[in-house]
């Protein structure tokens, strides 16, 4: 099945459909879509600001190939690493042994028909892809009141030309459970490869669950990525989202906060220059009451690039007492760099504490000035001024190892030191 008939979207045309074990009806709908579905243009509110042109003209493979090494990918130092290479595992690469409380099954090899998914393939293009055309995946489980101290890592490597990755990742966090996911994308080589990937997250009762994610690809590169997010009662999720390289990268985060005392936070940096464009989309649905999310997304954009932040909070007619707050700043570096930034609030409960903001601008001059009278350099001076503004969402971020290569990616791609 390497054709869907009817198919008006023509990067799909050369890949050979999925053999995994998805569910009938979730196939049968990701077929329908693809049939039926337009690209979408910058007339869709969605994609308003992100011109998909790019990709509807290239014809993708899904090859499985082999990379060396991954020292130049590795984020931390855990025992707990699972490596692949445009969406195939990697056994020679990988870990071999796992903690006790963490299960971890490749869909390619479960002999179980996965549950039904919980991501919308009506309409969307991308998850339709993803799962009509599924190369592989991994199903993560953390067993209840297990608590692991390394971090689970997860390395995606795209490598070779026209390429796609069509990826899903499956983790639940069962209950009582703690538990922290570091995951890298990256690009050995090759121009006009594509990540599609997909994570269905569940986080149960009074789990705790971080995932730190970094996104360095190339400029010739396109990453589309969903994460629909589950939480149960008492359960606390936190993601950290970096940014740091890739031609095209559009993150959809979609949070449902379905149980009460529930604690949501996401965190994102963006750091662009050339001709790059991040697309940044959340939604944190809260539907039940005594709940709070924060949400922080810095952006610095240099050069011809372009940065786009649509940010939504939801709050239910029972959804009381939530407090809900949502933040986005950004600098400009040239007079060609652009953001479109739209927080929203859509709030029908009465009883609650909700904030959103936006802010652009460009460096503080004054701040520049000072530290330049004081014996920097311009460059210097700049550096320091960029790190105190993006600095406080590296804060965020609790792994040391994690601040370590973001900080040795951003010396390595710009030349800053954070």
């Amino acid at each position: 099945m390497t054709v869907i008939e009817g198919n008006n979207i023509s990067f799909t045309e050369k890949l050979k459909g999925t053999s995994l074990p998805i569910q009938q009806e979730d196939l049968a709908t990701a077929l329908e879509t693809l049939a039926v579905t337009s690209m979408p243009t910058t007339r869709v509110e969605a994609w308003k600001y992100t011109r998909l042109t790019k990709i509807g003209k290239v014809n993708f493979t899904n090859e499985e190939v082999a990379v060396n090494s991954i020292d130049n990918y590795r984020i931390c130092a855990s025992e707990i690493t699972l490596v692949f290479v445009n969406g195939h595992y990697s056994e020679v690469l990988s870990s071999r042994q796992l903690p006790e409380g963490v299960n971890v099954e490749l869909i390619s090899k479960s002999t179980h028909q996965l549950e039904k998914t919980s991501v919308k393939l009506e309409g969307e293009i991308f998850n339709a892809t993803n799962t009509a055309f599924l190369n592989d995946g991994v199903i993560i489980r953390i067993a209840a009141n297990a608590v692991i101290e390394q971090p689970i890592q997860m390395v995606h490597i795209l490598k070779g030309d026209h390429v796609i990755s069509n990826f899903k990742t499956i983790i639940h966090a069962e209950k009582f459970s703690k538990a922290e996911i570091v995951q890298g994308f990256f690009t050995d080589e090759g121009t006009s490869n594509f990540c599609n990937s997909i994570s269905e997250i569940n986080v149960a009762e009074n789990a705790h669950l971080t995932i730190n994610k970094i996104q360095y690809e190339s400029e010739e590169s396109f990453h589309i990525s969903t994460e629909e997010v589950q939480q149960a009662t008492d359960s606390n999720f936190k993601i950290n989202t970096f940014t740091l390289n890739g031609g095209l990268v559009r993150n959809n985060l979609h949070i449902n906060v379905n149980g009460k005392n529930c604690e949501s936070h996401l965190n994102g940096a963006y750091l662009l220059k050339n001709k790059q464009h991040v697309d940044n989309h959340s939604v944190v649905d809260h539907k039940v009451p005594n709940c709070e999310s924060h949400e922080l997304y810095k952006g610095v954009i240099d050069e011809n690039a372009t940065a786009v932040f649509n940010g939504k909070v939801y709050v239910r007619p029972d959804a009381q007492k939530i407090n809900a707050f949502q933040s986005n700043a950004n600098v400009l570096l040239s007079d060609n760099a652009t953001i479109y930034s739209k927080p929203e609030l859509e709030i029908y409960a009465d009883d609650v504490k909700c904030s959103h903001g936006s802010t652009t601008g460009q460096l503080d001059e004054e701040a520049v000035f000072y530290l330049r009278a004081r014996g920097l350099s311009e460059k210097s001076a700049r550096q320091l001024v960029v790190s105190a503004f993006i600095g406080e969402v590296i804060e965020k971020v609790e792994n040391e190892e994690v601040v370590t290569f973001i900080n040795k990616k951003l010396k390595e791609r710009f030349d800053w030191n954070i």
